[in-house]
């Protein structure tokens, strides 16, 4: 098997400390915060100490040249040479398809966070409807718990086995699905027009990604046989406690990362625009990565590039009776690699914000 896997120990602390990072025939400091990672090139871990005592918790990450398992490279290995007694996680950041076999060989007493959409429909029928094969691991999908962490946190904490979202869906879900569960929209006529950085159809060298295809233009694709369709309607549904379906069409713009998601709804009667603002704010007053912006303040993907944050907001249409949601995010990280690690976190029963305290960049 060409996939990789890579190790490391991760000493946790809310505070800054030193990492050690041992080599064959070296080794070197670099002082960081929040988190860290020692990642010595065999599978035996060294034994670094931070200055200040933390949790020490061992990561391998698999499929770790991928966009979402790249982030502070360690040394790689192949899966098929990986000890895994040596690890207490997993973050598998494989393609989809190729998920469901390699976690169930895995020893049970890991905790896993999957990055693929191998795990994160329900119906394993629904499965294998869009991704055209069977699920090969239908006992691991029913103990699967759905990683979108500011709406199933309590699930979260007691799984083992977590399905992080889609970019799409994270960005979808977040601001509906708490005006869906106060019935404060009609979950009939929901328009989704959202937009991705590149990224966002991964690293594979496809025509449709090259430069020449993207760049000075916007690429809808997807068109009504997007597969993060499933999974946005099966949050949503499950809000609603019905059936519902949207219409979702999603566009590569001409950047590298960050995610937009524009959605049209239908407000329930009398109900205003004022009222599904008041009410995300109430829901999400305490979260510290869903931000809901000041009143008529436009989000933009440049106030959460190279961050863990949503911002969203919302504003009347000009159609009587509707709203306009924006919701923003970086695909890589709310929407993929920080939402994981906002998900182990709570997993491990670490703060949920270590390692993702940092700021959006900016310009």
């Amino acid at each position: 098997m060409s996939s990789a896997a890579a190790y490391g120990s991760i000493y946790f602390n809310r505070r800054c400390f030193w990492k050690d990072e041992a080599k064959i025939s070296n080794a070197r400091k670099l002082y960081v915060c929040d988190s860290v990672t020692s990642t010595p090139q065999s599978l035996q871990f060294a034994k670094t100490k931070s200055q200040i005592p933390g949790k020490t918790v061992r990561i391998g990450v698999l499929g770790a040249s991928g966009y979402t398992g790249s982030e502070h490279l360690p040394d790689m290995i192949a899966i098929n040479d990986a000890d895994f007694s040596n690890v207490d996680a997993v973050f598998c950041c494989l393609p989809h398809g190729t998920t469901q076999e390699i976690i169930k060989a895995l020893p049970k007493g890991l905790k896993i966070v999957d990055l693929s959409a191998d795990f994160r429909l329900r119906d394993i029928g629904e499965y294998e409807k869009w991704y055209g094969q069977p699920h090969r691991a239908p006992e691991l999908q029913r103990e699967a718990v759905y990683g979108l962490t500011e709406i199933y946190r309590t699930d979260i904490q007691d799984a083992r086995l977590v399905a992080n979202p889609g970019c799409y869906p994270t960005s979808i879900q977040l601001p509906l699905v708490p005006l869906i569960k106060a019935n404060l929209i009609e979950t009939k006529n929901i328009i989704i027009d959202s937009k991705s950085g590149v990224s966002g159809a991964g690293r594979g060298a496809k025509e449709a990604n090259l430069y020449t295809e993207i760049a000075e233009g916007i690429h809808s694709y997807g068109i009504t046989g997007h597969r993060h369709v499933p999974e946005i309607e099966q949050g949503l549904s499950e809000a609603a406690s019905s059936e519902v379906t949207v219409s979702f069409t999603p566009h590569l713009m001409p950047m590298s990362r960050g995610m937009q998601s524009t959605i049209y709804v239908e407000l329930a009667p009398k109900v205003s625009v004022e009222d599904l603002y008041q009410h995300l704010r109430l829901f999400y007053e305490n979260e510290e990565f869903v931000v809901l912006g000041k009143e008529k303040e436009v989000p933009h993907t440049r106030h959460v590039r190279g961050s863990n944050f949503c911002v969203m907001n919302v504003f009347p249409d000009r159609i009587p009776g509707r709203a306009i949601i924006i919701s923003v995010i970086d695909n890589l990280v709310k929407g993929a690699s920080g939402q994981a690690l906002q998900n182990l976190n709570l997993m491990m029963g670490i703060p949920e914000n270590t390692g993702l305290t940092y700021m959006p960049l900016f310009p």
